[in-house]
């Protein structure tokens, strides 16, 4: 007789677990549904919803934001400014920065992404990256959306010693221009497909954050006078390029192995050869030495 209530409620919290699971479930299948119609073309949404899932989360590009704001809130508060909008001294004598004077020390061509040169700066770098990146990386998972991601930081760090080899370089722009790249190739391609009723209102958000970004950029390269802080803005365009390559690549490949597609091989070579040539510049013939 003791043993009944025990067993009623039992049965009870075995009905509540479940109940919290379906949710969870439905809410995570509702989730995957939606990004699903944003980010894959019509004839592998199905097979994809098969085994999606919200495990791992999209850590790569939470991660990556919350250091890149971090980093920004230490120079703002910490070091010495005059205000927020457009940061100066600090930045400037950081580790983080690249510097044409500082190129021998090859971390600089990747780490000048956590830094950022002023609210508007980091705001539409991290809108960028989070509106594209949190999807993708549902979708294609951390270590693809990583990949283009970096490709597109160090294609935008070497193609700005190249093209504007007297400048400094700060901001995420060339990984979040890669994001969108190899996006924006994947809606071009399969644009009858992958773009729902409502797509060209996020498209149209996305290209006023990167006009807003890039409107940002030139005025810092081309509008700054005396000794103000003017930084390059080469890293847009070619971690764009890199995006449009490498990341087509990687998002079109998403019920493939990347190492058994031609075109992976194909890209990498091509950015390879283009990472070599910029590190031969940088030795021998850059005018910043």
């Amino acid at each position: 007789m003791e043993l009944e209530p025990r067993n009623a409620e039992n049965e009870n919290l075995n009905e509540e677990r479940n109940k919290e699971t379906s949710q969870c479930c439905s809410w995570c299948h509702k989730l995957h549904k939606t990004v699903s119609n944003w980010m894959l073309p019509e004839d592998i949404r199905s097979r994809y919803m098969e085994r999606a899932n919200c495990l791992p989360p999209p850590l790569f590009i939470i991660s990556i934001s919350l250091a890149e704001l971090a980093i920004f809130i230490y120079y703002a508060v910490w070091m010495p400014q005059k205000q927020w909008i457009t940061l100066d001294k600090g930045i400037m004598d950081s580790p983080f920065i690249y510097k044409p004077d500082k190129r021998n020390e090859a971390w600089r061509f990747i780490s000048y992404m956590l830094v950022h040169a002023g609210v508007q700066h980091l705001i539409g770098n991290l809108l960028m990256q989070l509106i594209l990146g949190i999807p993708l990386e549902l979708v294609h998972k951390g270590h693809r959306v990583g990949l283009v991601y970096i490709a597109g930081v160090i294609g935008g760090s070497l193609a700005s010693s190249i093209f504007d080899p007297m400048l400094s370089l700060v901001g995420a722009s060339g990984g979040g221009y890669a994001l969108m790249g190899g996006y924006f190739m994947n809606v071009v391609v399969n644009f009858k497909q992958m773009l729902p009723v409502f797509g060209v209102f996020r498209l149209a958000f996305i290209l006023i954050i990167v006009g807003t970004d890039v409107g940002f950029a030139l005025y810092r390269r081309f509008f700054v006078e005396g000794n103000g802080f003017r930084v390059s803005f080469v890293a847009h365009i070619a971690g764009g390029l890199a995006g449009m390559t490498i990341g087509y690549v990687v998002f079109s490949c998403y019920d493939q192995k990347l190492l058994k597609d031609p075109r992976f091989w194909a890209s990498i070579l091509a950015y390879v050869a283009c990472v070599v040539f910029a590190i031969i510049f940088n030795i021998f013939l850059s005018p910043a030495s």
